[in-house]
């Protein structure tokens, strides 16, 4: 129940609760068609994959006209769930697997989301530069910085520098090694108590040219 949003994000309008309301609606409908979360995901959409997926509004708060590239989006996240958080930033949902992508895109359509746009291509043909990528265990952490890399821009403007935003459960202290001295780890556990989160982190590397690198 989109309850759980509601205690976490006390100050949403009525259009950002509307359409957080309406999300599994959509999605379950779409899900009957083209299976992009598994059946006991959807009993826990709202704490899996919506509350998940806002867990980076914890770390930042994106400025009006920051640009956000969603790697690997799937069915929409973290993107859709961001986008809605933040209606005056600008969200790119890239995946290269057409039916994924055709779910995103009657979400978006289904919650009149003016701020998101999807992309049906591989990281590696992407030409656009972002303020931040932000990806949902898409791949291992290494691989992520090596196929974003110069998709980044080089004008920070946020509270954090510009760079990857990643949201990773488990073991990751062996990809993370070559950035030891670099990389930002948060658990979500400090910011949502659901036994759900209690080994999920949200990994941020800011640009090696953002930071001055």
């Amino acid at each position: 129940m989109p309850e759980r949003i509601f205690r976490y994000f006390p100050s949403l309008s009525e259009i950002q609760a509307d359409r957080i309301s309406r999300m599994m609606e959509i999605y379950r409908e779409w899900n009957d068609r083209i299976n992009v979360i598994s059946r006991k995901d959807l009993e826990n959409f709202y704490i899996h994959h919506v509350l998940h997926s806002l867990s980076v509004a914890r770390i930042i708060s994106f400025l009006p006209s920051t640009r956000i590239l969603d790697v690997g989006t799937g069915g929409g996240f973290p993107g859709i769930p961001l986008a809605i958080l933040f209606p005056a930033s600008e969200f790119t949902l890239l995946d290269s697997v057409a039916k994924k992508i055709k779910v995103a895109d009657a979400v978006i359509g289904g919650l009149g989301l003016s701020n998101a746009f999807t992309a049906r291509r591989r990281i590696e043909e992407e030409k656009g530069k972002y303020d931040f990528v932000v990806s949902r265990a898409v791949t291992g952490f290494p691989a992520l910085v090596k196929l974003t890399a110069g998709k980044i821009s080089d004008n920070s403007r946020n509270s954090l520098q510009n760079g990857i935003i990643c949201l990773k459960g488990g073991s990751i202290e062996d990809e993370l090694a070559p950035f030891r001295d670099r990389v930002r780890i948060w658990d979500i556990k400090d910011f949502f108590s659901e036994p759900f989160f209690e080994t999920k982190k949200i990994i941020f590397l800011p640009s090696a040219k953002a930071d001055g690198n």
